[in-house]
């Protein structure tokens, strides 16, 4: 990644904090993105510590003229990383079935989870084209490949950024840009760590974890591997997927 720039949204803890020190560690200037400037200014930080370059980028990914105005200070993005995402306030304790929701309990799912991957990637496209080199990757869930009882609006609108992902792959792959989505299952976050307390005691998560083949949440290195496979120059005949990371939770042919 040497030489690469690379944006990661959500990048101020959970999933985006270890792969923007993933991304810093092979050699990428990393554009650290969040909503709140600490967690951005917090993480940057710590790479810099570690050696690496990082930018803190603070802008919310719902807002496309600050997606814009953010990707046109700091120049040129190489690699954008879709990791931004809401799965709701309560997380899993934020559980409805669609037919008691309304329309205005839509709208945060799909602001960030649909929205921000649309905003985010149309704002660098221009540049990867003239350049005629880049990688997309969207961070993705389960939820939109299976279905999700009590987040119906949350997998739709994760299956919905994993079907732009595949037109952008199909539309752009002649500029040697490239686009895939990590499929992820249940991740031991900020957000969900109040699962993880006391596993052998709480029966909700021993009902999420008896889903998994493999029975632990994932952890950000998990995945990093991946992404960088699929960031750098040994996945570039790799475009247009769903690979999932997540401990045999669902599988795909």
């Amino acid at each position: 990644m040497t030489s690469r720039r690379v944006l990661i949204t959500g990048a101020g803890q959970g999933v985006g904090r270890g792969l923007a020190s993933a991304f810093a560690d092979s050699g990428a200037e990393v554009l650290v993105n969040d909503l709140h400037l600490e967690r951005c200014q917090q993480v940057a930080d710590e790479i810099r510590a570690a050696g690496g370059t990082a930018v803190p980028t603070p802008f919310d990914v719902c807002d496309y003229e600050s997606v814009v105005a953010a990707v046109t200070e700091h120049g040129p993005v190489d690699v954008l990383v879709n990791n931004a995402g809401n799965a709701g306030a309560d997380g899993f304790g934020n559980r409805a079935k669609f037919a008691d929701t309304a329309p205005a309990d839509w709208e945060p799912f799909l602001r960030v989870n649909l929205y921000g991957v649309l905003h985010c990637t149309r704002a660098v496209l221009p540049a990867m084209i003239t350049n005629t080199w880049g990688r997309i990757l969207t961070i993705v869930s389960d939820a939109g490949r299976t279905g999700d009882p009590g987040g119906a609006v949350y997998g739709a609108s994760k299956a919905a950024a994993a079907g732009l992902t595949r037109s952008v792959a199909l539309e752009n792959g002649r500029f040697n840009i490239t686009a895939n989505n990590i499929s992820l299952g249940t991740m031991r976050t900020p957000m969900t760590e109040p699962l993880w307390a006391d596993p052998a005691n709480s029966p909700q998560t021993k009902e999420i974890l008896r889903n998994y083949a493999i029975r632990r949440p994932g952890v950000p290195e998990d995945i990093t591997e991946l992404a960088l496979l699929l960031a750098g120059e040994h996945g570039s005949w790799i475009t247009g997927q769903t690979i999932c990371v997540n401990g045999g939770y669902s599988f795909g042919l």
